[in-house]
């Protein structure tokens, strides 16, 4: 019956495949991304690869565990995938919990710290959304849709829109920014919001199926400590 030695050792083996195929996923879509240039931050590529490693050789723990048997290696395996857990379910109640305004401090100090140490990430966001300049006031925090003299002025540092003729944000340098031409915050305000939301639902998800596997391997150790004991 389904809860019994053969049931639990199938249901982890499946589980692990499951994690394998998930893991091989993240890194293909992190080398697609490198070399595409869809995405061009090199941490965020390694990152990305790290934690695909990361997943493909803890579910090769638990697979090696579940098909041998292996106490010690399925001891491991649970304590790992139950940090996983607690890790996991931990971020993603706080990605659904955040709210707008501790939204808007996170894209505001990511986008300056973006400004001032990795610019082309800036520059790739304002082609990519057609925008100036972020849009949160540096001192009052204050949202504004149109862009500043500053945003104005890394644009044209920066030649943002060189090659974008057509662009609504495209000005020559001195002469005022078009009508349409928006900040940046207003384009991303609600795709960032969608994402945390994503985020936050996808990995409860996941985080639920590592307890899943918790319990899973939790029994299976029982089930060999009784067949030793029968033996």
């Amino acid at each position: 019956m389904c809860g019994g030695f053969t049931c639990s050792k199938n249901t982890l083996v499946g589980l692990n495949v499951i994690y394998i195929l998930v893991s091989f996923l993240m890194i293909g879509v992190a080398v697609h991304g490198k070399v595409s240039g869809i995405v061009t931050s090199l941490p965020i590529v390694g990152g990305i690869t790290a934690c695909g490693v990361f997943l493909l050789m803890i579910s090769v723990i638990g697979l090696i565990g579940a098909v041998r048997h292996h106490q010690v290696l399925l001891f491991f395996y649970m304590v790992v995938l139950f940090l996983i857990f607690l890790i996991q379910f931990s971020c993603s109640c706080a990605a659904l919990a955040i709210n707008e305004n501790d939204e808007k401090m996170l894209i505001k100090k990511a986008w300056n710290t973006a400004e001032s140490k990795s610019p082309s990430l800036v520059i790739q966001a304002e082609q990519t959304f057609d925008c100036c300049g972020l849009g949160i006031d540096e001192e009052t925090n204050a949202v504004y849709t149109k862009p500043s003299e500053h945003d104005q002025n890394f644009t044209n540092t920066n030649h943002v829109f060189k090659d974008y003729p057509d662009a609504q944000c495209y000005h020559l340098e001195g002469a005022e920014p078009k009508d349409d031409c928006l900040t940046c915050y207003s384009h991303i305000s609600d795709k960032v919001n969608s994402g945390f939301n994503a985020a936050g639902g996808l990995g409860l998800f996941f985080s639920f199926t590592e307890l899943f596997g918790v319990i899973c391997t939790h029994k299976y150790r029982l089930y060999i400590r009784d067949m030793g004991e029968f033996a």
